[in-house]
């Protein structure tokens, strides 16, 4: 029985198909269900009638504009009765007779006059001597109104009384007092209820009702509209608008009530006045003007004209001081930025934390600089208030119709929308450099990106950072820059190529290369050349490049160069993802959809091509070549023995022919039998010529007055020996020389540019008889890979700590076996060395330092290009990071595996850690700015502390190059001060001149700017803005400057000119040398010189003072007992320390030249800027020049690989080495 009660009875079937059906829990009939309803207060009739009047925004927007509407029409209507009653004098109530007792007293006086002889149709004094004695009241208690106008206003009387009413009841919340007491009820029912009660008592028809009060209830009603209407719309309008419609309704409302009430008044002055002549009354009066034509003579008018005057003083000044106190904060709000304007104009954000002066200015001439952009508009979108620099700025002509500010927040949608963010061409968005806490300002800029995408989706970001580990959370941005990363990753190739910084600043600055036309000296060159930025263009129909399609991509260059002066440097290929390729090398055959990447003064699009009216025929000399290029004299002439030496190359070809030649473009040629066309006076030259002086050839060189070089579209050519046309090159062959057929197994010494690779690996080996100092070097100073790999042995390959999310690993120089934590700090010591300082480590190169103020993630950009694989192990350098702080592990262990980098805790500003971190070692110091001193109370005193201590490195260690990171651009010119320097004074005048005639990098001609010694990450900004007409420019700097590899993809480089290499003598033909052999692409030189007087008013003597460079005697010995003793207290070598030598560097003026003409002249010493290809024949970089090491060496202190096994140091690894290498076969196509 119980388990018959514990068993559940299962449901009938028919419950159970209604319980799947209906998805119920019914489990019987019997079950109670419960309905609830929600909301139903809103269903009570008053709860309705307050949806519907009130709650409801539509529907009040209505009811206002009828109660609007109707009010309007009251006030018309008294005003077309008013007009209608002109006869005062028959004022009386509805159904009763006028009273005539007033003309019947006036009748009687006229005749008393008579029999007293006093005329009463004249004026007198005496008839009007008391003018209020004649008051008719009559006429103010009573008007004349039809019955059409009495129904009329009867009916709008009665609607706004019976909705009065209801709101007043609708809007009742306990306290009835101050709603009866409201004005506006009160002149409400003074308007309305009179009306009512004529219904009910017809004499009172014609009683007077100030309905003209009916305006004020008008202007109230069109306030609250302007409410309701901003919630109905959703839109933010002009709160300055409101205002000022407001004001002007008071003073309508003002006049009106006056007009009114002075026309009506005035009926009881014997007929009053009209309704035209009570407003002309109205105007003078309120204007102050008061002609007196017109007068009020009864003192109710004169009352009401009073009380009128108070109500405008009292009213008037009230709204005009909230206008004032409107637009003055819209002022600090700034404005908005129509719809329409958003519709019909073009228009770019500025969105930023703290707008700047100098970046926004920096922003605005390198956005205007493009003729496509100068009908933008910019919209600057700040949260903060600008400072006086930046208002004074936003009011010059020139950018106050360009530039409109708003103050508001990005993460603000109704900011967004007043800068009308969906509608603009793209949003830069800038970070705060200033900002103590540099990833707080990432932080900040990242919310900002976020809110902008969010709001407006297809709007083009470009976004700047800071630092790299937060880039990732904007990778959804079209353009993104971080300074940090492009920063190290510049400093570091400045390093190895130097001048670096400065070619890259110029290369992403506007110019037009106007700087520095009107001086005679380096300035003319360095500022043309700053001109050339980076273009691109489809090749098929572009005019520079289209004539070589199907040819090689260094083909396309020289030729390109020769022709034109553009110099190809990279390409692009019509693919889906095809990224840019920095010299392809000579594989890559241009194709006509392929994008060309060049350097150049302006574009192709906006250049002109201009023939010659006559070409001038090319004459042929004896060897039956053309002449059609004279490099010009303005860069000095060549020697007699440099242009015989030159023309060997054509000598060599002439007599070189080989049969079945695969070569194209070298054809046999035959030596002319015109010897005999010589001139008068000769003079016989016979230098040593190598293999051609060997067979006994003698080139006689006549006297000409000028000397000039040409060269033909491959080979080297002899000079011209006249004035107006080349003259033959006579040439004395020997008595056994051969016959003029015979060919011989002979290269010139410039080859020609090949146009297509031949597929024959053989054809390939092009054998260069005379090499480049620099690939000759390389055989000599061949690198011995045991002495590197005896320590710690190395490979190559991609880091296997990532520093960083989104990092793009480089393939460069590793570690076999990372290294310990404890091994990476330079002076302390552990249990696998011993050694306290640089000196005992004894490197083969000289270090770099790296000053910093903490260890920064980015520091790994820094490393990376010093160890990139395409260098060779024997030419790195060892890297000492000098930093303040404590670094994280996350920072040490990226490191770890990188061959000779060491950090030391420490700072530029102690000279100890300096000498321990071997600055005399040491041939480039790197300081970076610091964050704290963000701190200084005034702005531009940030890098007051670089400032004094790179000054004071300066002055101890003149040997060592320094390059300094600055905050301000404008404090370089306290880099390496010399008070004293006559020719930086110069320079500073001249940097005066150029700022004043509008250029926008003015301190180009800065003597450190120049020579790549100061560096500033502002200069970087100008990247994210050309990206803007320029989309390649990142992608591509990144390239340059390794931060990217791309397969097939070549690499920045240097070459240095040495006097074994001055036979090329120009640029012209440097640039045919590189790409016949190692097919590299020269851009740019780093040129370093003596600056002389050569007439010019820009330029001075150069005889420096003693004091101004490098101090007085007293001063270096002072300098160096203070280093010395140093030097002693640490166990330093003090024979290591030298401070002589150094004037002339101090003399010396470095410059960069971007893209020079093929005619420059080249220099001993001059660093080419080169673009080697990475998979076509390499030239190794020659071995630096080593420092003599100090014999000195503590024997106690090793270094230990492994705790129980010691290893030799490196010094004795190099003495055992040979002496004399072997030479290493760097390619197949170059013959060292």
């Amino acid at each position: 029985m119980a388990d018959d009660c514990d068993t559940v009875p299962p449901l009938p079937p028919r419950f159970r198909f209604r319980d799947l059906v209906l998805g119920g829990d019914n489990f019987g009939e019997t079950e109670d269900r419960v309905q609830v309803e929600f909301f139903v207060h809103e269903q009570t009739f008053k709860e309705r009638l307050q949806l519907y009047f009130i709650k409801n925004q539509r529907s009040s927007v209505r009811i206002r504009l009828f109660n609007l509407t109707i009010k309007l029409i009251s006030c018309a209507l008294y005003v077309i009765r008013a007009c209608m009653d002109t006869d005062p004098s028959n004022a009386t109530c509805y159904g009763c007779e006028p009273d005539n007792s007033d003309a019947l007293n006036k009748t009687e006086q006229c005749l008393l006059s008579c029999g007293n002889g006093v005329d009463y149709d004249t004026p007198t004094e005496h008839m009007y001597s008391n003018p209020n004695d004649h008051i008719k009241w009559s006429a103010l208690l009573w008007v004349e109104r039809h019955t059409w106008l009495w129904g009329l206003q009867v009916a709008i009387a009665s609607v706004s009384l019976i909705q009065t009413i209801l709101l007043l009841i609708l809007q009742y919340k306990g306290n009835l007092l101050n709603q009866v007491l409201s004005v506006f009820l009160v002149i409400e029912l003074v308007t309305s209820v009179p009306f009512i009660a004529t219904i009910f008592w017809t004499p009172l028809r014609n009683l007077f009702i100030p309905v003209f009060l009916n305006c004020w209830l008008a202007k109230n009603l069109l306030q609250n509209l302007f409410y309701d209407l901003h919630r109905v719309m959703q839109k933010q309008h002009s709160v300055v608008t409101q205002k000022v419609m407001i004001l002007v309704s008071t003073i309508l409302c003002l006049i009106f009530t006056s007009v009114c009430g002075i026309h009506h008044i005035e009926r009881a002055d014997n007929g009053g006045m009209s309704f035209f002549v009570a407003i002309y009354f109205t105007f003078v009066t309120f204007s102050t003007v008061g002609y007196g034509d017109i007068q009020v003579n009864i003192w109710p008018s004169q009352f009401y004209i009073l009380c009128m005057i108070a109500s405008a003083i009292v009213v008037l000044p009230i709204q005009l001081e909230e206008i004032a106190y409107v637009m003055i904060e819209r002022q600090k709000q700034g404005g908005t930025y129509s719809r329409h304007r958003a519709q019909t104009e073009k228009h770019v954000v500025v969105c930023t934390t703290t707008p700047h002066y100098d970046q926004f200015i920096d922003f605005l001439l390198e956005f205007y600089a493009h003729p496509l952009l100068q009908d933008y508009f910019v919209v600057l979108l700040s949260p903060c208030e600008l400072d006086t620099s930046l208002k004074t700025l936003l009011q010059v002509p020139l950018w106050a119709q360009r530039v409109i500010y708003i103050q508001g927040s990005a993460l603000k949608d109704n900011d967004l929308g007043r800068c009308r963010m969906d509608d603009a061409e793209a949003c830069f968005i800038l970070t705060t450099r200033n900002s103590m806490d540099r990833g707080e300002a990432d932080q900040q800029a990242i919310l900002r990106s976020w809110s902008i995408k969010d709001f407006a989706r297809n709007v083009p970001l470009y976004v700047q950072m800071l630092k790299p580990e937060n880039k990732f959370h904007v990778q959804f941005a079209e353009y993104v820059v971080c300074e940090d990363e492009f920063k190290y990753a510049l400093l570091a190739n400045n390093c190895l190529c130097p001048g670096t910084s400065t070619f890259v600043t110029l290369l992403i600055h506007t110019s037009r290369g106007n700087e520095g036309r009107d001086m005679d000296t380096w300035h003319q060159m360095y500022g043309k050349c700053s001109g050339n930025e980076v273009y691109n263009i489809t090749c098929g129909p572009s005019r520079f490049f289209g004539e070589y399609e199907g040819k090689s991509f260094t083909f396309a260059s020289f030729h390109a160069h020769k022709k034109y002066g553009v110099a190809l440097v990279g390409i692009q290929k019509a693919e889906q993802g095809a990224r840019i390729l920095l010299n392809p090398g000579p594989r890559h055959i241009l194709k006509s959809t392929d994008t060309c990447f060049y350097m150049n003064i302006t574009r192709e699009e906006n250049s002109a091509f201009i023939s010659p009216k006559e070409e001038k025929p090319k004459e042929k000399n004896i060897m039956g070549l053309q002449t059609d290029y004279t490099p010009s004299s303005e860069y000095g002439e060549a020697s007699a023995f440099q242009t015989a030496l030159a023309g060997v190359g054509t000598i060599a070809l002439e007599l070189h022919h080989i049969e079945g030649s695969k070569s194209p473009g070298v054809s046999p040629r035959h030596v002319s039998n015109d010897v005999d066309q010589l001139g008068e006076k000769e003079t016989s030259h016979t230098p040593p010529l190598g293999r051609a002086a060997a067979e006994g050839l003698h080139i006689k060189m006549p006297t000409r007055p000028s000397e000039s070089s040409s060269m033909d579209n491959n080979h080297l050519m002899p000079p011209n020996m006249g004035d107006d046309e080349p003259q033959p090159l006579p040439i004395e062959l020997p008595d056994d020389a051969p016959p003029a057929g015979y060919r011989r197994d002979r290269r010139p010494s410039i080859m020609p540019v090949q146009e297509v690779m031949s597929s024959d690996p053989e054809d390939d080996q092009l054998k260069d008889e005379k090499p480049l100092h620099a690939q000759k070097q390389v055989a000599i100073e061949a690198e011995d890979i045991s002495i590197w790999d005896e320590e710690d042995p190395w490979t190559k390959g991609l880091p296997p700590i990532t520093p960083y999310i989104g990092y793009a690993p480089s393939y460069c120089h590793l570690l076999s076996k990372p290294k310990n934590i404890c091994c990476l700090e330079l002076d302390q010591p552990c249990e696998h060395s011993t050694w306290r300082h640089a000196a005992e480590y004894n490197w083969p190169n000289n270090n770099i330092i790296l000053a910093a103020e903490y260890a920064s993630v980015a520091m790994v950009d820094f490393v990376v290009p010093l160890r990139t694989h395409w260098r060779p192990k024997h030419s790195l350098k060892p890297i000492v990071i000098i930093i303040e702080k404590r670094p994280d592990t996350a920072f040490l262990e990226s490191i770890t595996c990188f061959p000779m980098v060491y950090y030391m805790m420490g700072s530029i500003d102690n000279l100890d850690h300096m000498l321990r971190a071997g600055i005399l070692q040491s041939d480039t110091v790197v300081v970076v700015d610091k964050e704290s001193s963000k701190l200084a109370e005034e702005e531009y005193m940030a890098d007051a502390n670089q400032i004094v201590a790179v000054q004071t490195l300066f002055k101890l260690f003149p040997h060592v190059s320094i390059i300094t990171e600055l905050t301000h651009p404008s404090n370089m010119r306290f880099m390496q001060f010399r008070a004293k320097d006559s020719y930086a004074h110069k320079m500073a005048l001249k940097t005066k001149e150029e700022k004043e005639k509008g250029s926008q990098i003015a301190y180009m001609f800065r003597l450190p700017f120049a020579a790549g010694n100061v560096f500033s990450a502002s200069m970087l900004d100008t990247l994210l803005y050309q990206s803007f007409v320029k989309n390649y420019m990142i992608n591509f700097s990144r390239q340059l400057l390794g931060l990217d590899q791309a397969p097939d993809s070549g690499y920045l480089c240097e070459l240095r000119i040495t006097c074994e290499d001055i036979w090329i003598r120009t640029y012209g033909r440097l640039y045919q040398k590189l790409c016949s052999t190692t097919h590299e692409i020269p851009i740019g030189i780093y040129r370093t010189e003596l600056p002389t007087d050569n007439k010019s008013e820009c330029s001075v003597s150069m005889d420096f003072e003693e004091n101004s460079s490098c101090g007085s005697p007293e001063e270096k010995k002072e300098i160096a007992s203070i280093i010395r003793s140093k030097m002693k207290k640490l166990d330093l070598p003090e024979e290591e320390y030298d401070n002589e030598g150094s004037n002339k560097r101090h003399r010396e003026v470095s410059y960069v030249l971007i893209n020079p003409s093929a005619s420059l002249e080249l220099r001993v010493d001059d660093v080419v800027f080169i673009i080697r290809p990475s998979g076509g024949p390499k030239t190794p970089s020659p071995m630096p020049p080593r420092r003599k090491f100090s014999s000195r060496r503590r024997p106690s202190k090793t270094r230990h690989t492994d705790s129980k096994r010691p290893q030799e140091p490196i010094r004795l690894a190099f003495q055992a080495a040979s002496p004399v290498a072997s030479p290493v076969k760097t390619s197949t196509d170059t013959k060292l």
